[in-house]
């Protein structure tokens, strides 16, 4: 019995095919006990994690999210926005009016004590180093190098070459002899820990890794390689059997809840609310808009009879209002161009309707 589903390909089929051909009885005993109780055990923790998913999507779309969203404009609003404020309109206004009055009191004063003081100070200064402290400095360079020449190098060159050269070559020569005999003697100690060292712990080490640790090693490879296979496949199946059971489950609610509650909304409450709408609501409007413009109309009455009983007043007290002059007619300019070929047709048009008329 094989709870795996090999997936499709050729090249996997034969690579898979050659590895359980090589497998040995202990690998084959293994795996089916095991896999029946990686299932059994993992099954419930299956289920568990989809239902611990879908809840926490519902509460990610439904309450999080929106929480989220509140959360990030209130510290927008309690963080983001003052510091802007005052980076905009307290900030930037200072530092400008701080780079103005460092221009003029710092950097223009600064250019002009550079330009008209420090140059030419600086000018007089490299005058005088050109003209007298080099060739003063030259001289006396040239006089001391051929002092530390014949009275220093010279004496310390005959030193070096008839002293220190045939000291250092009797000094090499001894440091050599010695120095073979120090490495014979620490070859000889390296050689026997050595030899020590290997056959008292190597050899040993060797051994047991050889012997003992490798074929145990071999074993838990294999069990433990079984084991990881037997939790995935009872992963993937107790998914199978964890979405059936959901289906299962949203079905039997849909049945037993949302169903009844459509059906009842579509046939009972949907036309008794068209009853309602019909009967009631619709010939309650109708009045309440026939008495509303009626109410309208009588304000407009009334306004009308407030504004003619005004000017009437007016015309008592101050008299008629002076004729207004007659608008002189404006003269506009003939357009003397030819008409487009839409403005013809337009122009065609009218005159033919003209002559049906």
């Amino acid at each position: 019995m094989d709870l795996e589903k090999p997936p499709t390909g050729d090249v996997w089929r034969t690579a898979h095919a050659r590895e359980r051909a090589g497998e040995g009885c202990v690998t084959v005993a293994i795996r089916l006990p095991v896999r029946i109780v990686a299932l059994v055990l993992v099954v419930p923790v299956r289920m568990a994690w989809d239902a611990l998913m879908v809840a926490g999507r519902f509460l990610g779309r439904t309450v999080f999210r929106p929480f989220g969203r509140a959360l990030g404009w209130l510290a927008r609003a309690v963080f983001v926005w003052p510091f802007v404020g005052l980076w905009r309109y307290v900030v930037v206004p200072l530092a400008k009016a701080a780079g103005w009055l460092g221009l003029m009191l710092v950097v223009r004063p600064a250019r002009w004590a550079y330009r008209w003081v420090l140059t030419p100070v600086g000018h007089a200064l490299a005058w005088c180093w050109t003209r007298l402290v080099v060739p003063v400095g030259d001289a006396l360079w040239a006089a001391g190098a051929w002092l530390a020449r014949y009275l220093v190098v010279r004496p310390l060159r005959w030193v070096y070459r008839w002293v220190l050269t045939p000291v250092g070559h009797a000094l090499a020569w001894r440091g050599r002899g010695v120095a073979w005999c120090v490495r014979t003697v620490v070859a000889g100690i390296a050689w026997a820990v050595d030899r020590t060292v290997r056959v008292l712990l190597v050899w040993p080490a060797l051994a047991l890794w050889r012997w003992v640790l490798a074929p145990v090693g071999r074993v838990l490879a294999v069990i433990g390689r079984e084991v990881g296979d037997a939790l995935g496949h009872a992963w993937r199946i107790a998914g199978r059997i964890s979405l059936a059971v959901g289906r299962f489950l949203g079905t039997l609610l849909r049945w037993i809840f949302v169903e009844p509650v459509r059906w009842a909304y579509r046939t009972v409450l949907t036309p008794v609310g068209h009853v309602v709408r019909d009967a009631v609501l619709r010939p309650v409007a109708a009045a309440a808009r026939g008495t509303g413009r009626a109410v309208r109309q009588a304000f407009a009455s009334a306004r009308e009879s407030v504004r003619q009983v005004r000017a009437d007043v007016r015309r008592a007290l101050f008299g008629a209002p002076p004729p207004a002059p007659p608008a002189r007619p404006v003269r506009r300019p003939v357009d003397r161009r030819e008409p487009s070929g839409a403005e013809a047709r337009t122009l065609d048009r009218s005159t033919t309707a003209l002559t049906k008329d």
